[in-house]
């Protein structure tokens, strides 16, 4: 990560603290201490430990920014500008099951946009990270978004509401549409990976509703610097708070924005 500047660098250096105890408890995820936070939704002693090592470097590196972190909550800081966006453990349930399909998130959100996101999955050692103005990467490449324009050869990435969920209905009207006009419908059940997905070309569209800040901030910053487009579902920009957000590349963007809304 030669190319990374220092901002990366303290992300990076987080993630990867973190990631070291993720390491550790995946593939021993009965043994862990599960809790539940509400029906089909696990939090795992995991996540703390994780959140708790990324909140203690980032807060060494840049002591004034404030935090959004799925467990933690909100945290301000004295710089009103600058403050970190943290999910620990993307897709917890994958990980509780063992399934490598999950991810460390942090973002930089400066006044209120993605600037800076890092996505690490430690048990595939990918690493995706973006800085506005600076590209995107994994690992030490750079990506870019898929540059396909024919909805019949596009795979799209969705996320769907598990038990005690609202808006499945809807959610599985707008799959039918999708898996009608495309190569096909994907649902890995970890946003983070699946926005860092489009941005390097894997998928070429990802849609979910109901989604947190901390889930796709990250992702959001990475995209962008991909050369994608991110808005809310239905087009709207303001997908850190509605809840709900489409990733493409821009051939295919409109396209999928009428397509899922029907």
């Amino acid at each position: 990560m030669s190319n990374a500047s220092a901002l990366i660098t303290v992300m990076v250096n987080a993630a990867r603290k973190a990631a070291r105890d993720l390491s550790r408890d995946f593939g021993e995820a009965q043994a862990l201490q599960v809790s539940r936070k509400g029906v089909a939704d696990f939090v795992s002693r995991a996540d703390h430990k994780a959140e708790q090592a990324i909140f203690e470097a980032l807060s060494a590196a840049r002591p004034k920014y404030g935090f959004v972190m799925e467990e933690r909550g909100e945290v301000e800081g004295a710089d009103n500008s600058n403050r970190w966006i943290v999910d620990p453990l993307d897709g917890t349930t994958n990980f509780l099951h063992g399934l490598p399909q999950f991810a460390i998130s942090i973002a930089l959100e400066r006044d209120r946009q993605p600037y800076a996101g890092v996505i690490y999955n430690p048990a595939t050692d990918e690493l995706f990270w973006a800085e506005k103005g600076e590209g995107a990467f994994m690992n030490n490449r750079r990506i870019r978004v898929s540059a396909r324009k024919d909805l019949s050869e596009c795979l799209f990435a969705c996320g769907l509401p598990f038990a005690g969920r609202p808006g499945r209905d809807r959610a599985l009207e707008e799959t039918n549409r999708v898996l009608e006009k495309t190569a096909g419908v994907r649902r890995f059940g970890a946003a983070a990976l699946d926005l860092a997905y489009v941005a390097a070309g894997r998928f070429d569209a990802f849609w979910e509703r109901d989604l947190n800040i901390w889930d796709v901030a990250a992702g959001a910053a990475i995209v962008r610097e991909a050369g994608g487009f991110v808005t809310e579902i239905e087009g709207g920009n303001k997908f850190l708070t509605a809840g709900s957000i489409l990733a493409a590349n821009p051939e295919v963007y409109d396209q999928a924005k009428a397509l899922i809304n029907g």
